[in-house]
């Protein structure tokens, strides 16, 4: 039994990061998505984005107060710039 509660224990903890779209997402959404960062600082992105317009790289969202290289490069797996529906689209255009 004890192994058993350890074992779920480590399961918990151990829950991937979702991919999350920064350029569409809510700060609730972001803040449980991305690994270091809050409500505050996901409320933050959402300002940023909203009077600086979508983040073009990955790399843009650095600029963020708050918000330094190491934490996007934690993230950047999980981090998404377009849609993976609307990303794909576009690469099927330009193979054509």
């Amino acid at each position: 039994m004890k192994t058993l509660l350890i074992l779920l224990s480590l399961c918990i903890f151990n829950v991937e990061a979702t991919p999350v779209n920064i350029n569409t997402a809510d700060a609730k959404t972001i803040s449980a998505s991305l690994s270091g960062i809050g409500q505050k600082k996901a409320e933050a992105i959402v300002k940023y984005r909203e009077k600086e317009g979508q983040f073009k790289t990955v790399e843009d969202l650095a600029k963020v107060s708050g918000i330094g290289e190491k934490t996007v490069e934690k993230n950047r797996k999980d981090i998404l710039l377009t849609d993976s529906a609307d990303a794909e689209a576009k690469e099927s255009k330009k193979a054509n």
